[in-house]
């Protein structure tokens, strides 16, 4: 059976844009056609592209994008390639509506959904220093730090994002000592665990991934908190995803937590698609990829 891979780096965009008609920015578009053989980290047996190529597949091909959302699957569409290979409207209605921050609020107890620039305000009267998230956004895209009091354009960002996206995700904000993931794939209602990765953020936004054994990232990570809290939060996590992923998704994921000076462990978001931490992992696992080889991945913005 061909296996064709295709790298989108835009698909967080196109997620929160939501229109299967959405034109992704030319630097998203460029980097994809350019870095398409990135897949091949993970898939070194696929044939990868990018989707703004033309498509000549048989019936009995397999599509793995980086992420699936309605404007790839419009763009497979227009490109000639049959419906049969492609997952439903409703499937990708479903996907979406999972990946919304909302949808973990129950695993981030000390984060919450507000609806109104007030209700931000009231949070800063409780504690000076806040994260505001927008539902739909990746890559450190669609974060915005409060402190104090609510600017004119905070006031306007709530109020737009609320309109767009239902609802802001507000949070804490905590001095981060360490950034990791648990990369999960799950196949045929089975969730397994592939392994941790290890990366950097720069204000929110995702830098490099640190190339480093499974075993040695946990150690690493023992250094900062307690085993039982790992473990626990881990497990937390992992029940979240056997009930409302396990039924219905197939493909990767990885779930991004970050450790605080206080040596809290928090679960940051879950991403239903490939992540770069996965790329790393799979690239050490099959072509013992270094420091020097990995190339240091820019997510493309909207303009």
């Amino acid at each position: 059976m061909k296996k064709l891979c295709i790298f989108n780096p835009d698909h967080d965009l196109c997620l929160a844009n939501g229109d299967k008609n959405f034109v992704p920015p030319t630097s998203a578009l460029r980097f994809g056609e350019q870095c398409h053989s990135i897949m091949q980290c993970i898939y070194p047996d696929a044939e990868t592209t990018a989707y703004t190529l033309p498509f000549d597949l048989p019936n009995e091909s397999t599509i793995i994008p980086w992420g699936w959302n309605a404007t790839l699957k419009q763009q497979l569409l227009r490109h000639g390639v049959s419906p049969t290979l492609l997952p439903t409207d409703e499937y990708l209605d479903w996907l979406r509506n999972l990946q919304h921050r909302s949808s973990i609020l129950e695993l981030q107890p000390e984060s919450s959904a507000i609806t109104t620039p007030l209700e931000a305000e009231e949070k800063l009267s409780i504690q000076p220093h806040w994260v505001l998230k927008a539902p739909w956004s990746g890559s450190g895209r669609g974060i915005r730090w409060i402190s104090n009091e609510l600017s004119e354009q905070d006031r306007h960002w709530i109020e737009k994002i609320t309109r767009e996206q239902h609802c802001v995700i507000i949070e804490p904000r905590r001095k981060v000592l360490c950034d990791f993931a648990l990369e999960y794939q799950i196949t045929d209602k089975q969730l397994k665990f592939v392994g941790y990765s290890l990366f950097e953020n720069q204000s929110g936004i995702y830098r490099r991934n640190i190339l480093l054994s499974d075993n040695e990232i946990e150690q690493h990570l023992l250094k900062l908190c307690h085993k039982s809290a790992l473990l626990n939060i881990r497990r937390q996590v992992e029940n979240w995803l056997i009930s409302h992923a396990v039924p219905r998704y197939n493909g990767p994921l990885g779930a991004d937590f970050f450790i605080d000076d206080q040596k809290n462990l928090y679960l940051s978001e879950i991403n239903f698609r490939h992540t770069m931490g996965l790329v790393a992992h799979e690239g050490m696992a099959n072509h013992n990829l270094n420091e020097n080889q990995f190339f240091k991945y820019s997510p493309p913005t909207a303009k």
